[in-house]
């Protein structure tokens, strides 16, 4: 059961740091110089800052979703190999 949630965790900070760094870090701190960049005829800072990390949230939650279903997988593998 360790191993389940030390993987958990691993793969929720991982996700999380993606986010942060998207969501802060590109649409605050770099979007002065993203902003020499277009994206649909925007400044690519103003849109990470407007859509980009919302799309990028929703695509990690997928991401996450995916990752679990094949850790509970693995896991309930190893579970029944144990016969617990």
């Amino acid at each position: 059961m360790d191993y389940y949630w030390k993987t958990n965790l691993k793969i929720l900070i991982c996700l999380l740091a993606i986010w942060f760094l998207v969501s802060f870090g590109f649409g605050i701190l770099l979007s002065d110089w993203l902003d020499q960049f277009r994206i649909g005829g925007f400044k690519l800072g103003f849109w990470f800052a407007q859509q980009g990390s919302i799309y990028v949230f929703i695509i990690l939650i997928f991401t996450y979703v995916y990752l679990m279903n094949k850790l509970d997988k693995k896991f309930s593998k190893d579970r029944e190999e144990k016969g617990s």
